[in-house]
């Protein structure tokens, strides 16, 4: 059995967001994500403790981290729809 850790930042509607690492000790993905559900960018293996400011790179209704490699291990990219309620996408 693969246990996925992951933890998700709901907006509540689309804007641009940005992320650090400060206070993080592991790397991270970030997927940030669309109102219709569609992954907009994915920032890998994000540099933990770090301070760089990490953009959405447009407007996102939602950010799931999951622990760094996961993406890529996954196939996970951009255009890839999450399924969640949150999402109104079909």
């Amino acid at each position: 059995m693969r246990v996925l850790r992951w933890t998700v930042f709901d907006f509540h509607r689309d804007q641009e967001v940005s992320f650090w690492m400060q206070n993080t000790y592991i790397p991270l993905d970030m997927l940030f994500i669309r109102g219709d559900g569609r992954i907009l960018r994915i920032a890998e293996n994000t540099e933990p403790l770090s301070t760089r400011v990490i953009p959405s790179g447009g407007p996102v209704r939602a950010v799931l981290e999951v622990i760094g490699g996961t993406a890529r291990k996954l196939g996970i990219a951009p255009g890839d729809r999450v399924a969640h309620p949150i999402f109104s996408g079909r």
